[in-house]
Order: C-alpha cells, then sequence, then structure tokens
C-alpha cells in the first residue's frame, strides 16, 4: 500500500486533498448530521480534528465537487446547490486580555462583510452578525451555514481571571444568541469547542442545539478508529508493535466505539518513536493547580463517579473536576450504569500517554522541586528493578526532607492524609508502571499494588498520628492480602509505609516477601 503524506496540523480539507495527504473519511457522518437535524453542537479535546471536520462541513455546503471525489458523500450530495457559509473562528488570540474578544470578532465580521460587498447598518457585532445572515441568505437565494469554532476559548483563556472571563462569557451569549434569532435564515449551525458551559449561562441563549458529544452514533465524528489505523494507515504500521499503540494511544470514548487522538498518531507514524506527544502540545497548569489546591489524592483520579448533568455542564463560578477532566480529555468514560433512568459514569484515564503524563505534571507540584524529581525518578526505576528497598527508603525519605520548610507552610498539603500517598502512587504512574489503588480482596482494600517485572508489590500507608506504629505492614498480613496474587506464581513484596505529619517523612518503611504457601 502506497504510503502518502502525514497531514500533521493541517485542519484545512482543501490542502489534505488536493495535496495527496492521509485522510479519514467523516463525510459519511456530516450527511447524517445534516440529515437528520440542523443546530448542532459538540464538544472533544483540542488537537481531535473538530476544526478539520468545520472545514469539511464548509466545503461540502460551499459545493466544491471535486475535493470529495471517492468519498462517502460524493455520490449522496446535491452538488448542484451552494450554500453561504460564515464561519468563525477562536483558535487564535490571547482572550485574557480585556476587549481582545471584540476586536478580533469585529476583525472576522469585517473580512466577511468585504468579501460579500456588504455593509451593515449596525455597530455592535451581534447586529453586524443578523445582518450578515439575512444578506447573504438573500444574496444566494439559499439559507446560510453556520461553523463557529472554539466557541469556547475566550473563556478558557481568562479562566484564571474571573471577572474578564465572565465579561467574554456575557458578551458571546448575546452573539450566540442571533442563532437561535434567525432561524428562518438559516440552513444548518455547528459550534465546536472543549467545554460545554451549561444552560443556565452560555448555553441559556442556545437552547436549540442539539447536544452530539454523548450520542453513540457520532462517537468517531473526531479521531482516528482501529479500523482507520489498520485499513488507511496500513502502509505506516510496518515496525511498530500494534499492541502498544493501542496501549498508548487508544481510549477515548464517548459512549460508542472508542478512537485515537490523531495528532499521536500521526506523530508517532512522523518520528516512529512512543513519546506523549499530545499532552506536550498544552501543559495542564489550571488542571494541575486545581488538583493541588482541592486536595485531591491522586490515586483517585483514575476512580471518579459523574452523572450527566455533572458531566456535560461547566461553570466559571464552581468548576467540577469531573467536567474539566473529562472535557479536556484527560479522563473518559470507563463504564456507565442506568439506574432509574439516570445515567452514572465511572471515569478513567483514556491510555498509558494521559497516565504517565498527567501523573508526571501532577508529581512536580506535589514535589516542588521538579527538577530533582525527573532524577528521582530514574532512581526509583532502577532500585525497583533491583528489589532494593532499603534504597526505596532512602530515596524517598531524602525526598520528603529536601522540601524546604516555607513549601510547607504556604501549601498547607501535608495535613491533608492523602499527600504522602498520592507522591508515591504519582513517582510510579509517571514511570507507567502497572499500579492498582483501593485493590479490593475478600478481607479488605488494598491501598496500593503495583505489578512490575513479573513481581508483586503490595503497599499499604498509614499515618502514625492517626494509628499505631508497625500497623501498615501487621494489616497487609491480617488481611491476607497477598492471597489474592499467588496463583500468578510470582514473587509478592509486602511493603508497610508510615508517615509522620510532624516530621512531614515516612517514620517507618518495613518489608517482608510473602511466603510460598501462604502460611
Amino acid at each position: 500500500m502506497k504510503r502518502r503524506k502525514l497531514p500533521i496540523g493541517i485542519q484545512n480539507f482543501r490542502e489534505i486533498r488536493a495535496d495527496g495527504h492521509y485522510y479519514v473519511d467523516k463525510t459519511d457522518l456530516a450527511l447524517k448530521l445534516i440529515d437528520d437535524g440542523k443546530h448542532y453542537f459538540l464538544s472533544r479535546p483540542r488537537r481531535f480534528g473538530k476544526s478539520l471536520f468545520l472545514d469539511t462541513l464548509k466545503e461540502l455546503f460551499e459545493g466544491n465537487e471535486p475535493l470529495f471525489q471517492g468519498l462517502a458523500a460524493h455520490k449522496q450530495w446535491d452538488w448542484s446547490l451552494k450554500y453561504p457559509v460564515i464561519r468563525i473562528s477562536f483558535g487564535s488570540g490571547n482572550f485574557s486580555i480585556e476587549g481582545n474578544l471584540q476586536q478580533q470578532l469585529e476583525e472576522q465580521l469585517t473580512e466577511f462583510e468585504k468579501t460579500v460587498g456588504f455593509k451593515p447598518d449596525s455597530s455592535s457585532c451581534s447586529g453586524r452578525f443578523k445582518e450578515l445572515i439575512k444578506y447573504v441568505a438573500q444574496q444566494s437565494a439559499q439559507p446560510a451555514v453556520i461553523l463557529i469554532d472554539e466557541y469556547d476559548k475566550p473563556i478558557l483563556d481568562a479562566i484564571n481571571q474571573p471577572d474578564i472571563a465572565k465579561e467574554n462569557r456575557d458578551f458571546l451569549w448575546g452573539f450566540y444568541g442571533t442563532i437561535k434569532d434567525y432561524d428562518a435564515h438559516i440552513k444548518f449551525s455547528f459550534l465546536t469547542g472543549v467545554s460545554k458551559f451549561s444552560k443556565v449561562s452560555l448555553f441559556s441563549g442556545l437552547n436549540n442545539l442539539y447536544d452530539i458529544t454523548l450520542d453513540p452514533r457520532y462517537s468517531t465524528i473526531c479521531g482516528y478508529t482501529d479500523q482507520d489505523i489498520d485499513t488507511v494507515f496500513a502502509a505506516e504500521l510496518d515496525g511498530l508493535d500494534r499492541d502498544k499503540v493501542r496501549k498508548w494511544y487508544n481510549g477515548y470514548n464517548w459512549l460508542g466505539e472508542g478512537v485515537y487522538n490523531p495528532f499521536d498518531i500521526l506523530k508517532l507514524f512522523k518520528t516512529r518513536a512512543f513519546k506523549n506527544y499530545w499532552f506536550e502540545t498544552g501543559t495542564p497548569t489550571f488542571l494541575v493547580d486545581l488538583i493541588r489546591e482541592r486536595q485531591i489524592s491522586t490515586p483517585n483520579l483514575n476512580n471518579l463517579t459523574s452523572d450527566d448533568e455533572l458531566l456535560s455542564s461547566f461553570e466559571i463560578e464552581n468548576i467540577t473536576i469531573e467536567a474539566l477532566m473529562f472535557q479536556s480529555g484527560y479522563l473518559t468514560i470507563s463504564s456507565v450504569e442506568n439506574i432509574e433512568g439516570n445515567n452514572f459514569y465511572e471515569l478513567g484515564y483514556p491510555n498509558l500517554e494521559v497516565y504517565q503524563s498527567l501523573n508526571n505534571s501532577v508529581l512536580k507540584q506535589l514535589v516542588y522541586d521538579g527538577g530533582s524529581q525527573v532524577k528521582q525518578r530514574i532512581q526509583l526505576s532502577r532500585l525497583l528493578r533491583a528489589n532494593n528497598f532499603d534504597g526505596l527508603k532512602s530515596l524517598f525519605h531524602g525526598f520528603f526532607a529536601s522540601i524546604p520548610h516555607h513549601w510547607y507552610s504556604k501549601n498547607e498539603i501535608q495535613n491533608y492524609e492523602g499527600y504522602y500517598a498520592s507522591v508515591f502512587y504519582s513517582y510510579f504512574a509517571a514511570l507507567g508502571l502497572d499500579v492498582i489503588v483501593e485493590d479490593c480482596t475478600n478481607l479488605g482494600r488494598i491501598d496500593m499494588t503495583i505489578r512490575f517485572n513479573e513481581q508483586v508489590y503490595i503497599f499499604e500507608f498509614k499515618v502514625v498520628e492517626l494509628v499505631p506504629e508497625g500497623n501498615a505492614l501487621q494489616q497487609i498480613k491480617e488481611k491476607a492480602y497477598a492471597d489474592k496474587y499467588r496463583h500468578l506464581k510470582q514473587m509478592i513484596h509486602l511493603v508497610g509505609v508510615e508517615f509522620s505529619k510532624v516530621d512531614r517523612n515516612i517514620v517507618g518503611f518495613e518489608v517482608e516477601q510473602a511466603k510460598l504457601d501462604g502460611h
């Protein structure tokens, strides 16, 4: 199979089709949208192909038939009809500066008005938008198509500046309301973004939009499926471990078939190396700060629970960690359960890239010194491979001792019990190891289990101010936690770790090897 150009960072449908790049055909889903309804909203994480899909819609409605030769839409679309398309994008620009939103929107409207030769009577953005929609519909004798890309970026850019974020939200509320008011002049509208602001704020003026974010029929509207990888990109797979590709990059789920992040896959095929490509394109500073400020134990991040309302809304005044992590792509839906007509979702990491990278970012916040923790991660891997438990104890003890006193006084982080266990967990998770937390047995829950190098490591954590010293290892043995893993016929290590909030360090670190016969 002939190799083609990799469309890394290209969001222009015409360029991809004309220049012979790989293209995963999404036009069948575009036709389904158009046939099934009129006004739509889609939330997907960054770099998932939202802009490319909008551009595909633009070329389809404008009737650029040659670009669709060989695609699903070609023989099903009426190419004699050409619709006027108004596309607005907030993908560029810094909207954390007051006044930048209105200025950029005015510039985009001015460009459209020049293109169609129209001079509006209104001076406000909302007024000009209304006049423009009506004008292009009258001139072409066809209703207008409205495409808005990254509708929420002006708010998210200013999320750390609530006053500006609210000002941008209120401005956009009035602007987007035009879509509902001028429905008679509109053929189709599609808004995309990362987050969905609830109907009590931004979406109250857009209650005619159908949200397809969690519609299983459109779960693959952005992203690549396993079948896409094995067919469209078959020529790129030679020399790559197919199961490793899945483990690293697959796993995003919106209640239908799972998908890969396109940016990851294209970069993998380009460099032939497994790396954290998507994660490195945008450090989730705000998210990591929120995890620390709310004292969320990192082992619990892979096991959050949500319902429809919590999962699908986002508010400046009340940002829930579940909605933020799901909508931004750091967690995905692991399972869903319907109870009395209500959907409840279990959230978890989509793949190894996010699991490893997010914990590394959180770890840098937890340990204060990012440079030192890189060296410590390398040392941790070597010590664990050698089962050097004295070295492990010294490594973690030295780490906690190295944190400056003033950092504790500013953060008060040591006062929440999950802090110490979170550091252990994030160190192992940042290495990409198989870590299980709250591991259930018939007698209790193991704090943390690690399966590595064909061995099992069972950890129990205690804070000595709350329980007597020596209790951690004792509990592992009394609860017979090792029994769960004896069938593996692997070496099992029992590790009891005690912390002191007063000393801000490890005060107990006991290790035993489980007996093979269980006695």
